[in-house]
């Protein structure tokens, strides 16, 4: 259901994209994807049948899919190119502490609702003041979504069409956005697809310290906060690097870890050294979301932008489904550690092309 939902979503992404583009728009159709997340999330509340749960899931990540591009666009033309990788690392870090800070927030609500019968909750079976419980934490959802969106509506000013090329230094000399997005925009998208494919959900690595290590729901709870608070600690100081130092090598460091943890994975038999693998994994985050976001503006006109991210966010997105369900195929038929190993040689892959090919001179513009 949810990798379904995450496909929709991707093929939303390049759609509203494209949109935005067209209708010189990006404030407007950010806030339209946000309202429907919105609205979603609390109706889980009234939710009496299965198939209301999935189709309101399925609206929240068209939500997504249509806010995203336009977001991404209204960020990158807010900033100039020396603060852009800053200004997208400032957003992902407040994204992962909102990870950290909803479950917590949630826990404490139900916990207040239950008492001790949140510990034992039984999910499957809920009783009715479980299932009461539940319906008022996501009721309560409606509260910070309209938040959000109030921020957004009062205190997010939208770039002039007329004013945006002054923001991207390739259309900086032109007044017409020209018919097909640069030759090094697309050989750029082609490395993080293929990173894509060998970039798996990340609760394969809770489900591997389950298996290997044979942790509690404790401790995989607290391994999963630890990731988030290390992504948190490591994307402004990404940002920062990758204004400095440039986004194609910073990216390539961040892939280079990204296989190092990986790889260390697969090998590892002692406990303390996964947890140090989690943390170091904050860095990959650190070094390459922001990154990753800022160089697409950096490649493509001004104008182009929202087709740019949508085509970004769509191939990541559509490339997220099969690379997990490949590599539990690889884990049920060839075992963890070489599920492991193969996500680390298309990362390596990935590296490799993002290196060399974007190295030649006729690609180095802005890089």
């Amino acid at each position: 259901m949810d990798g379904i939902a995450e496909s929709v979503s991707s093929l939303f992404k390049i759609f509203s994209g494209r949109l935005s583009d067209v209708l010189d728009q990006r404030k407007s159709i950010a806030v339209a994807g946000y309202g429907i997340s919105t609205l979603c999330r609390p109706l889980m509340a009234l939710a009496t049948g299965g198939w209301h749960v999935v189709a309101l899931r399925f609206g929240d990540r068209v939500g997504k899919g249509i806010r995203t591009p336009a977001r991404d666009a209204l960020i990158s033309e807010s900033t100039g190119s020396d603060t852009r990788g800053l200004a997208f690392s400032f957003h992902r870090a407040m994204d992962h502490a909102g990870a950290v800070t909803g479950p917590l927030i949630a826990s404490a609500i139900l916990y207040a609702f239950l008492g001790g019968q949140f510990w034992q909750g039984r999910f499957t079976t809920a009783s009715a003041a479980e299932m009461q419980a539940l319906r008022w934490l996501f009721g309560l959802a409606l509260i910070p979504g309209l938040a959000a969106m109030l921020t957004i509506t009062t205190r997010v000013t939208e770039v002039a069409g007329k004013n945006r090329r002054s923001f991207a230094k390739s259309g900086a000399k032109s007044t017409a956005a020209p018919a097909r997005l640069p030759q090094r925009f697309y050989l750029y998208l082609a490395a993080v697809t293929l990173f894509a494919l060998g970039n798996s959900s990340d609760l394969f690595i809770l489900f591997y310290a389950k298996t290997r290590f044979d942790l509690g729901l404790g401790q995989l709870l607290a391994l999963w906060v630890i990731l988030h608070i290390s992504k948190i600690v490591f994307s402004l100081p990404g940002g920062i690097c990758s204004d400095k130092y440039g986004r194609r090598v910073v990216i390539a460091a961040g892939w280079i870890v990204y296989v190092g943890v990986y790889a260390g994975l697969a090998a590892t038999s002692n406990i303390h050294i996964l947890w140090a693998l989690i943390v170091v994994y904050g860095i990959y985050y650190g070094l390459t979301e922001g990154a990753e976001r800022a160089l697409v503006a950096d490649f493509v006109p001004a104008r182009q932008l929202g087709k740019a991210y949508g085509l970004y966010h769509g191939a990541v997105g559509l490339a997220a489904l099969p690379a997990s369900l490949l590599f539990g195929v690889f884990w049920m038929r060839l075992g963890p550690q070489v599920a492991f190993t193969i996500g680390a040689s298309l990362a390596g892959a990935a590296t490799l092309l993002l290196t060399v090919v974007l190295h030649f001179k006729r690609f180095q513009n802005s890089v």
